[in-house]
């Protein structure tokens, strides 16, 4: 695709300094860029990377005021979402989709599914599941019985999404996906052996969840696990049973839930962060990289370590730690001349 500087403002609605017939023809990130590239300035230590030879065309804000001889800005509000809008209009690869179902042709079905469904190769849906309008299943797919995908959902190769599931609109299932395996459950027997608890609850996934890659979340053990509206979660994904998580959360790779614990709206989780059992997580709390949740958070505050702590004490305590090596040497160099000059002072008194 080959686009004027003067047609991508026109979309973004941005000032342009520079060349407005420059062609463009794909959009790079900044250390990357080359000439006839797109690409976005968001944080000013990316600045870094601009120089006298650079010759692409770059969104900038509105009050950038640093030229560069051969550099094309166009100059908008936000130039990262308007990065993001003009890939979405003009730059994602057209991937092949699976064929339209043809339920004439494939009779008997024991499912339901509703206009333009798109089916690819290899694909089980179990009795009684209801496929909604506009889906899109690609290959290897198995959805057992009585389960439910909402009108739009996406639903990639190798997804599982076991019986009675409810995915919501919208949705988007990325390969490897597990929906609604058996709960971690177990009874601990007087032997010490263990005795499965059966695990007869659903998954519900409501409407605009993002799963991404090999994540699993499973189901109740009884009532449900429930990922609410707008949610998103990254790679390698842990969701134990009957775990609740709130609306607009942002969960990273390698997390996980432990059984039913509850989690507010907007929650952030950097990579890596384990949450123990039962736990209430309110509105708006951030949990940073590597944390390990053992106790409630409260509502807005951004938490740190292992166990977590407010993210300010366990700085503070970190730069404490630091410096323990070196404070270990002073104290053990006082403590050395507090035993001579004691030394002194017995010998003095006679002791």
């Amino acid at each position: 695709m080959h686009l004027t500087v003067k047609e991508i403002a026109a979309f973004v609605e941005g000032k342009i300094v520079g060349i407005e017939d420059k062609l463009i023809s794909n959009v790079a990130k900044i250390e990357e860029a080359k000439s006839d590239d797109l690409s976005f300035l968001y944080q000013d230590k990316f600045e870094k990377y601009l120089n006298e030879n650079s010759s692409f065309t770059l969104l900038v804000k509105k009050d950038f005021t640093k030229s560069f001889p051969n550099l094309t800005l166009i100059k908008v509000g936000d130039p990262y979402l308007a990065f993001i809008k003009i890939i979405e209009k003009y730059f994602v690869p057209q991937v092949e989709l699976p064929p339209l179902f043809d339920l004439q042709k494939n009779q008997p079905v024991n499912f339901s599914c509703g206009k333009n469904f798109r089916c690819g190769s290899n694909v089980f849906i179990g009795k009684h599941c209801k496929i909604g309008n506009d889906v899109t299943i690609f290959s290897n797919v198995t959805i057992l019985d009585n389960a439910e995908v909402g009108d739009d959902s996406i639903i990639y190769p190798n997804v599982t999404i076991r019986e009675r599931c409810k995915i919501g609109k919208r949705n988007i299932l990325h390969p490897g996906v597990v929906i609604g395996g058996d709960g971690f459950g177990y009874y601990k027997n007087p032997d010490k052996s263990y005795r499965k608890i059966p695990q007869i609850g659903i998954v519900v996934l409501e409407d605009d969840v993002e799963i991404g890659s090999n994540t699993a979340i499973d189901r109740a053990t009884v009532g449900e696990t429930r990922i609410k509206r707008g949610t998103k979660l990254d790679n390698l994904v842990q969701v134990g049973h009957n775990v609740v998580l709130g609306e607009d959360c942002a969960v990273s790779g390698q997390t996980g839930f432990a059984g039913s614990t509850k989690v507010g709206n907007r929650l952030i989780a950097g990579g890596q962060v384990g949450f123990a059992d039962h736990l209430n997580i309110e509105d708006d709390v951030i949990a940073m990289a590597q944390s390990g949740i053992a106790n409630d958070l409260k509502k807005g505050k951004a938490y740190f370590g292992s166990p977590a702590i407010e993210a300010r004490e366990s700085m503070k305590l970190n730069a404490i730690i630091k410096n323990l090596p070196a404070l270990r040497i002073q104290v053990m160099e006082l403590q050395k001349k507090v035993d001579e000059l004691t030394k002194k002072l017995d010998e003095q008194t006679g002791k």
